[in-house]
C-alpha cells in the first residue's frame, strides 16, 4: 500500500534544535508544508553531506513555507554532540529529531529491522498532514536539496492550482498541462 495521501501517524519525539532539546509531534507538521529527511545515522559518511546540502538550502525552502527535519535513529543527545563536533552539522538551522525507539521509522515504514537504523527516505507533507511525495533510497546514494526544492514547488503549485499538473523538469514559470480528452496522443 502506497503512503501518498496518508495521514501523518501520531508520533512524539524529542529533537535538538538551535541549541536546544525540544519536542516535536504529529501537530508540528500540520499548518505549514513539512519536509521529513530520514537518514541511517549520526558520525557516518553520506549523511552529513545531505544534511550539510538542506542546510545550504534552508532559506530557500523557509521561502516556500517549509520546514524540514532531519530524522535517524540516534537520541537527541547524539544530534547534539554531533553538531558540537561537526562544522557541516553544526550550521543546521532545521530540527534533528531523535528517534531512538524507531516509531518514526517504522510509522513511515523505513525502518531496517536487522540493523536498527532508518533507510534515507524523503517525505513531503502538506499542511494538512499528508504525505504527498516520498522516495526511499539506498544508504549509499545522497540526495539533492535542489532538487527536493523543486518538488516541492511542483506539489505546491499543484495543489494551489486544481486541474493542472506539472510535466517532467517543470520549474516555477514553465507551462504545466490541463489533462483533457484533447491532450491525449499530444505530447
Amino acid at each position: 500500500m502506497s503512503l501518498i495521501n496518508t495521514q501523518v501517524k501520531p508520533f512524539k519525539a524529542t529533537a535538538y534544535h538551535n541549541s536546544t532539546f525540544v519536542t516535536i509531534t504529529e501537530e508540528n507538521l500540520k499548518r505549514k508544508w513539512s519536509v521529513i529527511v530520514f537518514y541511517p545515522a549520526d558520525f557516518t559518511f553520506v549523511c552529513p553531506t545531505e544534511l550539510g546540502d538542506l542546510a545550504d538550502y534552508y532559506p530557500e525552502f523557509q521561502k516556500l513555507g517549509t520546514e524540514i527535519y532531519g530524522v535517524s535513529t540516534d537520541t537527541h543527545f547524539a544530534h547534539k554532540a554531533w553538531s558540537d563536533i561537526s562544522e557541516t552539522i553544526a550550521k543546521i538551522k532545521y530540527p534533528l529529531v531523535g528517534d531512538p525507539t524507531a516509531i518514526l521509522a517504522r510509522n513511515f515504514e523505513v525502518l531496517i529491522e536487522e540493523e536498527g537504523l532508518a533507510q534515507r527516505g524523503t517525505f513531503v507533507i502538506d499542511p494538512e498532514g499528508k504525505i504527498k511525495i516520498y522516495e526511499i533510497y539506498d544508504n549509499s546514494i545522497g540526495r539533492d536539496a535542489k532538487e527536493l526544492l523543486r518538488k516541492i514547488q511542483a506539489t505546491q503549485y499543484v495543489e494551489s492550482h486544481p486541474g493542472e499538473v506539472c510535466p517532467a523538469r517543470w520549474i516555477p514559470g514553465d507551462k504545466t498541462l490541463k489533462p483533457s480528452l484533447n491532450l491525449i496522443g499530444k505530447i
